[in-house]
C-alpha cells in the first residue's frame, strides 16, 4: 500500500489484490486515526510505501516482515504464533459461525468467486456436525 492509496477527502483507501485487482474501500474513522498516529511516528524515508521497516534502512515492509509483525503480536497477546493468512481464515470462520452467508464472506474477503470461499466452510466443525448422518447400523 502506498501513501497515495489513501484518499483522506473521500474517506477511502485503494486496496490492491491478486491479478492486479484494485478496489476502493471505505476508510473507517478509527482506522484513519490509527494511520494518522502511525504516520506521525513513521520513520523518515523517501519511499512512498505506507508501511516501512522500523529498523534501518527504512524500506517498505516486505511480506516476511508482515508475517513477523503478526507472529510477534500473537506472542505478545499470549497466543500461538500464526501468520497473516491464518488470521484471515479465523476471521472468515468466525463470521460464518455468526450466521453470515458465503456470498457475504466472499465479498468481505474480496474473492472473485464464491467457490473460493467454500474452503472456510470446511473448518466450521460445529456446523458440519449438524449435517452429519448417523453411521448405518451403528451408534452415532
Amino acid at each position: 500500500m502506498q501513501l497515495d492509496d489513501l484518499d483522506w477527502r473521500s474517506g477511502e483507501l485503494l486496496v490492491r489484490g491478486k491479478g492486479n485487482r484494485r478496489e476502493r474501500l471505505p476508510l473507517p474513522v478509527d482506522v484513519g486515526e490509527a494511520l494518522v498516529s502511525y504516520l506521525r511516528r513513521r520513520p523518515k524515508a523517501d519511499s512512498r510505501a505506507l508501511f516501512l521497516r522500523v529498523r534501518a534502512p527504512a524500506v517498505p515492509l516486505s511480506t516476511s516482515g508482515i508475517r513477523s509483525v503478526v507472529r510477534h503480536a500473537c506472542v505478545r497477546a499470549g497466543l500461538p504464533p500464526v501468520g497473516p493468512h491464518r488470521l484471515r481464515h479465523t476471521a472468515a470462520t468466525g463470521i460464518l459461525r455468526a450466521g453470515a452467508s458465503r456470498s457475504e464472506i466472499s465479498q468481505l474477503l474480496r474473492h472473485q468467486a464464491v467457490e473460493t470461499t467454500l474452503v472456510y466452510a470446511k473448518v466450521d466443525r460445529r456446523a458440519l456436525r449438524s449435517l452429519a448422518q448417523p453411521w448405518p447400523g451403528g451408534a452415532a
